[in-house]
């Protein structure tokens, strides 16, 4: 643990000094810390030594999914998310089951897994993180509705996988109980437990017996969002619904609370969403990255550029979205932590499959990090008015219009 906490200690300082570099280039802290677990881990140099198994490493990847949920739920109220539902509806009605179902397709015929196994995968890979597309979802030039769309999907489509990663892995079991009602159960309490708390305490320090003074006021949403933690543990609600919900709660009815937890929140999402990924990176080695061979690989790639696109592209024909938002969504959907958790869960599980599901996983996740985190900064400059038209164009048109006048003279 003393080695892990120095190691991280190292890196957050390099990522820091490098922040503004990243800011403006493709560089990537995500990737940043994902590569330094590598090296860091077995599979390099040996010095953070984990194993997937390992209660730190589910318990970390769980707490930084809820972190960043908590805080992405926070940007949108209930009066936004209820008018601006039509686009993140189409994506989570139409583009997650068609993601999963073209995702399942390749891991059949590419991978060779059987189809319950597929399907499984498909579902582990469906949620979207808009973590790794920052620069995208946090440019104000970007057109809002593009934005709130990546960040509701990406907010609700990780407890929405969940009964679909319970439902499958209990067949791929061989369990005759699917638990349907018991999923049901969870999902809803998670709900409950997400709106429920932040309304309460919200309430009560409106009435004239509480009142936060100004220096604890932004642990007041920590302190609500602690709370849901704790209570979605011990009920076994869904804690990401639970997360995603009481966040919006908070946005909806507690305006000045959001605000004064905005910023520090967001660092303790950063934080231990920079934690998870250099666990997840000391995860990976070389024998991992060449034990699903090219068929494996192959089928990561298509899984980024084909999946998510094609069921992106179906979902939203007749949108209203323009050529280029619409190409902005598709390439945007990133596998993150939501990802790593429910991949962690079968591994724990013990099926037949679970280790070459988890490698597959794996490979997916590492590609996905490379490429999305280091293309969000080029996607967002689609959308900066002053690269509307290409600096080359007016060169062009000027050098043209002198070649004219010289034939003319």
């Amino acid at each position: 643990m003393g080695v892990l906490l120095l190691a991280f200690a190292g890196v957050l300082l390099l990522a820091v000094l490098l922040s503004s570099l990243a800011h403006r280039t493709i560089l990537s802290t995500a990737a940043l810390f994902l590569v330094a677990g590598f090296v860091l881990g077995d599979g390099a140099l040996g010095v953070v030594s984990l194993a997937p198994d390992e209660e730190l490493v589910g318990t970390l990847a769980e707490l930084a999914l809820f972190a960043v949920l908590f805080t992405d739920g926070m940007r949108v109220g209930w009066a936004e998310l209820r008018s601006a539902w039509r686009l993140p509806g189409r994506a989570l009605g139409w583009g997650l089951p068609l993601t999963l179902a073209i995702t399942a397709v390749g891991a059949h015929y590419l991978v060779g897994l059987g189809w319950i196994e597929s399907l499984l995968i498909g579902a582990i890979l469906a949620p979207t993180d808009p973590v790794f597309a920052a620069a995208l979802v946090g440019n104000d030039k970007v057109p809002p509705r593009l934005r709130q769309l990546l960040n509701v999907e990406s907010g609700v489509n990780d407890g929405l996988a969940l009964p679909f990663v319970m439902v499958f892995l209990a067949v791929a079991a061989g369990s005759q109980d699917l638990h349907l009602g018991e999923l049901g159960w969870e999902l809803g309490l998670g709900v409950v437990i997400g709106v429920a708390v932040p309304w309460l305490a919200i309430t009560l320090e409106r009435t004239r017996w509480f009142s936060a003074s100004t220096a604890y006021e932004p642990l007041n949403a920590l302190a609500i969002g602690l709370l849901v933690l704790a209570l979605g543990k011990a009920t076994h609600g869904n804690l990401f619904l639970a997360a995603f919900s009481a966040g919006i709660t908070v946005a909806t009815f507690g305006e000045r609370q959001r605000a004064s937890f905005e910023h520090f929140g967001e660092l303790l999402a950063e934080l231990f969403k920079l934690a998870a990924l250099l666990v997840f990176g000391a995860l990976i080695s070389l024998p991992l990255l060449g034990s699903v061979g090219w068929a494996g690989w192959l089928f990561a790639l298509l899984a980024l550029v084909l999946a998510r696109p094609l069921a992106i592209w179906i979902s939203f024909l007749g949108s209203g979205l323009t050529v280029r938002e619409q190409a902005a969504v598709a390439w945007f959907g990133p596998k993150g932590f939501a990802s790593v958790v429910y991949a962690l869960i079968v591994l724990a599980s013990g099926i037949a499959a679970s280790q070459q599901v988890f490698q597959l996983v794996a490979v997916t996740i590492v590609a996905s990090i490379l490429l999305h985190s280091s293309t969000d900064i080029v996607v967002a400059r689609w959308f900066d008015d002053e690269r509307e038209v290409p600096a080359w164009y007016g060169a062009a048109r000027r050098l043209r219009a002198r070649s004219r006048r010289e034939e003319e003279s």
